[in-house]
């Protein structure tokens, strides 16, 4: 889809970014707690991430914001740079890195990662937000946006869940329920009865619902939604405190050698981290619209930049609020462009408004988000495609609900290169035996493609297995890569060949022979 063509899809679009709105307000804010940073700074980075990266972007469905792959990052450097002011200099710099990065076409990276990995972090997303959105949406007060497995209060994702049993209120649970009910009846019924329910959402429904509610439950000792339950955007008394909340970065610290380590770790993490969720929202984009790569950086670069410099959190594109798009319609940037001017606009004119918001509703959002992206028939479907498929997508599903999202890629992403490796080692060569060689026994060898140290091991203990007496035909004429070690392996050959009385023929690119000398003359393969 052409940029051109950005407006021919609002009727998709600015529902869309309704959605995207309400699911990125309470991470924005939780995600700048997570990371010890003010509040206002993850609606910076979200407000950023939304009108900048967007408009710079490519993609024409991911939106980004501030990400909590990054909030221990943040978090540590905060506290290790002497200040938030001295951490905004190297978001700076990591945005200024970023740029560069895309300048030298370093985007190529996330084409490298496996599909099955891709599947397994999608998956591994959707049940990390189920896993802690229950808390939410039963009313029980934990932190927001902290994905890790182990958070920061000493808790994890199933202790926290267990916890949730003794806290459980009454008010929270109940519109949690009814919002949930209203998002199944709209998703699966409303929805297909006519336009009016297409344009205005389930979602947004969902949300005055709730509003509603804790304006009318206000003051009810059972039924009411506490404080600590409900959205908390900071609410400034007029616009000279608004201006007051923004921070700059201290540009006398630029010499210091800390920052620009920091600032190299997070333009190396958020360019990853981006990557691995371009790939994974390309695969979700109904119209399979390839981002390209490069141009992501950049706009991640200038969007970090920015962000900056006016006192933002580091921004990353992110799969959370990029499936809640797909999910919801949206059809092109417009909708991640509208829902940062929504952000903007709210805490502008409405803060008091959007804390009226229980975190209950926004909690059965995010997990029909999670369910969507973790349903139980892809298990089946990876199952069915085969163990090489299968062992890397559940190994990354493990890796990130149990630790986190960057270290369950890496695992998956291991166990995919050691499933290349056995496949490798075992398709280096192809035998072929054939019995009635005039009482001798034929067996007839042809090398793969390419043929690397790799297959050292196949190769020699195929060769040890040969009985006397034999007879071997050797076809490399479809080899175009034959390593050294493996024509190491067959000189060595030969004279074990000729003690133990093995005749040996070979067909190349340069001809026929038979009981060679050497082979290193007689290949002609690129090496």
């Amino acid at each position: 889809m052409k940029n051109s063509n950005i407006f021919s899809n609002l009727k998709h679009d600015i529902p869309a970014s309704i959605v995207v709105f309400f699911v990125a307000l309470p991470l924005c804010l939780g995600i700048a707690l997570a990371s010890g940073a003010p509040l206002f700074s993850g609606l910076i980075a979200g407000i950023i991430g939304g009108i900048v990266v967007g408009a710079f972007s490519g993609s024409q469905v991911g939106v980004s914001g501030p990400a909590a792959g990054l909030a221990a990052i943040v978090l540590t450097a905060i506290g290790s740079l002497g200040g938030f002011e001295n951490f905004l200099l190297a978001v700076v710099l990591g945005g200024i890195i970023q740029f560069l990065f895309g300048i030298l076409r370093a985007g190529i990276i996330g084409y490298y990662f496996p599909s099955s990995v891709i599947k397994g972090m999608l998956t591994g997303i959707g049940i990390i937000i189920i896993l802690k959105q229950i808390p939410h949406f039963f009313g029980f007060d934990s932190p927001l946006a902290e994905f890790s497995f182990v958070q920061s209060d000493g808790e994890n994702s199933f202790s926290e869940i267990y916890k949730l049993i003794h806290y459980i209120s009454p008010g929270a649970t109940l519109i949690a329920l009814i919002s949930l009910g209203i998002l199944l009846l709209w998703s699966k019924v409303l929805s297909k009865k006519g336009k009016i329910f297409q344009l205005i959402q389930g979602p947004l429904v969902a949300v005055v619902v709730g509003i509603m509610y804790a304006v009318f439950t206000e003051g009810n000792a059972l039924w009411q939604i506490s404080k600590a339950q409900l959205v908390s955007v900071p609410v400034p008394s007029d616009f000279n405190s608004f201006l007051g909340q923004f921070s700059f970065p201290n540009f006398n610290q630029i010499s210091n050698p800390e920052i620009w380590v920091t600032a190299f770790t997070i333009a190396l993490v958020a360019s990853l981290e981006t990557l691995l969720c371009v790939e994974a929202t390309d695969k979700l984009d109904p119209e399979k619209r390839v981002t390209p790569t490069n141009r992501e950086l950049i706009a991640q670069g200038a969007g970090n930049f920015i962000s900056g410099m006016i006192g933002g959190l580091p921004v990353t594109q992110v799969i959370v609020r990029s499936s809640a798009n797909i999910q919801s319609g949206g059809k092109s940037k417009l909708s991640a462009i509208v829902h940062g001017f929504l952000l903007l606009i709210s805490v502008l004119s409405i803060p008091t408004l959007l804390n009226k918001i229980p975190l209950s509703v926004l909690a059965a959002i995010l997990l029909i988000v999670g369910y969507n992206l973790a349903k139980p028939a892809l298990f089946k479907t990876m199952y069915q495609l085969g163990w090489k498929q299968f062992t890397p997508f559940v190994v990354t599903i493990l890796g990130i609900v149990f630790t986190d999202l960057l270290v369950g890629i890496g695992l998956g992403l291991a166990v995919g290169i050691v499933v290349i490796l056995i496949k490798s080692f075992q398709n280096s060569h192809f035998l072929h035996v054939d019995e009635s060689n005039n009482g001798k026994r034929k067996i007839k060898m042809t090398l793969a493609e390419e043929v690397t140290f790799i297959n050292k091991g196949a190769i020699l203990s195929e060769l040890d297995a040969l009985a006397e007496g034999t007879f071997l035909e050797l076809d490399v004429r479809g080899t175009r890569f034959l390593d050294y070690d493996i024509i190491e392996i067959l000189e060595d050959f030969l004279i074990k060949a000729r003690q133990r009385d093995i005749s040996i023929k070979i067909h190349s690119e340069k001809g026929t022979t038979t009981n060679p000398e050497s082979f290193i003359d007689f290949f002609q393969i690129r090496q």
